[in-house]
Formats: C-alpha cells, structure tokens, sequence
C-alpha cells in the first residue's frame, strides 16, 4: 500500500512550518529523585506524559480543528468529537483550536500548516480537503478525519485495506450506497431518468456517483451526470438536471450541502424529487437519504482521539471506522409539496430549532 503525494505544491507550502513544529517537538522526562518519604508527592507533582506528537504533557492537550465548511453534518460531527474529548479526558485538560476553511482548500492548507507550526497534540480533519491539507502538512503530528466518505480515494492510496497507516486515521460517513439507489427506485418506480448532481471539486462525491450510477443502470434506469464547479454555477447546472431528470441523486457533498437552499429553488418549483446522501442536504432540498448520525460520528472520533493521547492505541495500527445502523429519513415538508407518499419504514426528519433560525 502506496499513499501517493497529494499535492507537491502543499507539501512544499509546509516543510517550514513541518520544520518548526519537529524542531519544538523534543520530549522531556522527569523522575523522582527524593527520597521515600516524599517520592509519592513528588512524583505526582512532576508526572509527565509524551503525546502521540511527541510533545510533553502533563495531561492537558492542545487539539487543532479544521473544519472545511460551515453546515449541519460537519458542524454536529465537529462537536462531537469535542464533547466526547472533554468527557474522555475532562474539559479542563483540552484545548481546541478549531477553525472553519470557509470551503475554501487553500485557506484549509494554510490552517493546518499553522496547526503544525504551534505544534498542536492532534489535528481533527472535518471533510475531504481538510484530510488532505492535513496529510500534506505534517507526517508526525497524529490527524484524525471524520466525515470522509472514502480514505483510500481521498489520500490516493493503492490498494486500501481499511487502515491508512502512519499517523492517519479516523471515521467514514459512507453509508450503504447500494441501499441508497434502492430507496430511488423504492420511492420512484415509474422513473426512467435519474440525474447524478455534485460538484466536481469533491472526488468523494465522484466516487459515490460511480457507485450509484452502476446500480441504478444494473436496474435498468438512464443515468446522466451533472457537476458544477462551485457555488457560482449550482443553480444552471441544477437547471439541466431538472430538465432532463425524473429524480434526482445528490451524494454526499460539501459544497451541495452549502447551497441547498438554490438547489430547492430550482428543484421544487420543477417538481423533481432529490434522494440525498446525507440529512443535511435532504432537510435542505431532498425527499429522503439514508441518514448518518454526525454527532455520533464525531462522538466515535473523540474517543479514537482519546485513546491515542492516551496511550492507549496506535494510530498507525487503528482502521478506519464507520457508523452503524444509518436510518431510511424522508423530509415531510417537501414530501408533501410533492405529492409523495412514503412508505412504511421511513422516520420523518424533523429540524432542531437552530435549524430555523
């Protein structure tokens, strides 16, 4: 197993900062020296920890966060991992440096060659690009992803068996895809037509396209692909799609995720359904998904992250992980704009109220 160079020109935008951070990274030991009587004490006063990066502790830690992009999934999947951090290790023991990319992938460069310049204990990478800038930042700091839907596909790796190696690893928000097309051709039997929608900057997104494409056509459906690039050109492209689709399969992805309210714009007043691969964008624009519980998701990654500072486990050695039971969810509101009627099975979304504000 191979993990290919991400990006030559992130890997050189780094080695500075990488430099830095191992030149402030050498470990100190302490020991008790007194005598008897007083070595309990002293030693409790002075116990020492080396962390995963090779910093000493004294139990507290510092844990740099670099979120891609501000919306539902991430953000549940980001607090999480800190409540479940601060619950492992308490709260007064950990520090979060947590910053969002903006959706931006050379902000998120930038973010995690800082994190490695302040020599943080652990690098917390909240979707694809923020694993990659990560990766290219630093090989000796330990970086968790969450909200990754395919670790081999994100990092380029060759043959992936599940564990990445080296000082990677994390949680995958990969539901069963092949439940997914299975719910488009559950809900919509009469569909001919099925438009594959996600943005081409996400090859993620492109990997679960391909999936779900080979098993709608293994069912016999017509299925086209859309991408558009970014933000700029969502709402054209959502326009073509529409024109020439029945459905809708809008997969895990960021940036669909950041701009569901304009691909509702489009898509209801069109009167075309959206299956979507995650709650985030359904509760935005779709009718059903396969639902992945982030929080829980991030909740599983606080506690790799605690096991790691603790000692306890190798991130080199530790396989990716997955969450379990996703739940079959439709949106009712958009459901009944739609005349569509759910079967048995399905739980109805309903939005927290920070949802609506």
């Amino acid at each position: 197993m191979k993990l290919k160079k991400i990006s030559s020109v992130c890997l050189s935008a780094v080695m500075a900062g990488a430099l830095l951070a191992g030149c402030g990274s050498t470990s100190t030991a302490s020991s008790a020296g007194a005598s008897k009587a007083s070595s309990a004490s002293s030693a409790a006063a002075s116990v020492t920890t080396t962390s995963a990066s090779g910093k000493a502790t004294s139990g507290k830690y510092t844990i740099g966060i670099c979120q891609l992009v501000q919306h539902p999934a991430l953000d549940a999947a980001t607090k999480g991992f800190e409540d479940e951090l601060k619950s492992e290790l308490g709260e007064d023991n950990v520090t979060f440096d947590e910053q969002n990319a903006a959706g931006d992938a050379a902000t998120a460069t930038q973010i995690c060659t800082n994190l490695v310049s302040e020599n943080v204990d652990l690098i917390l990478a909240n979707a694809t690009a923020a694993l990659q800038s990560a990766a290219a930042a630093t090989s000796k700091i330990p970086i968790l992803g969450t909200s990754i839907t395919d670790y081999g596909v994100a990092l380029d790796i060759d043959d992936f068996n599940g564990t990445v190696g080296g000082n990677i690893s994390g949680t995958s928000d990969l539901p069963p895809l092949d439940q997914q097309a299975g719910m488009i051709t559950e809900l919509f039997p009469d569909a001919k037509n099925v438009g594959i929608l996600y943005c081409s900057a996400e090859p993620n997104s492109k990997y679960q396209a391909d999936q779900v494409k080979g098993y709608l056509e293994d069912a016999g459906l017509t299925v086209n692909v859309y991408t558009f690039s970014d933000s700029n050109d969502v709402t054209s492209v959502t326009g073509e799609a529409c024109n020439n689709s029945d459905v809708l399969y809008i997969p895990t992805d960021n940036t669909a995720a950041s701009c569901t309210e304009a691909i509702n714009n489009v898509a209801l007043p069109a009167k075309v359904p959206i299956i979507a691969g995650e709650e985030g964008i359904m509760a935005g624009c779709g009718v059903a998904t396969l639902s992945i519980d982030y929080y829980g998701l991030g909740q599983t990654t606080g506690k790799m992250a605690a096991q790691i500072l603790k000692g306890e486990s190798n991130i080199s050695e530790m396989p990716i992980q997955y969450y379990d039971n996703p739940v079959k969810e439709y949106n009712p509101e958009i459901c009944e704009k739609l005349g569509i009627k759910v079967p048995d099975g399905y739980t109805a979304y309903e939005a927290d109220s920070s949802d609506s504000e």
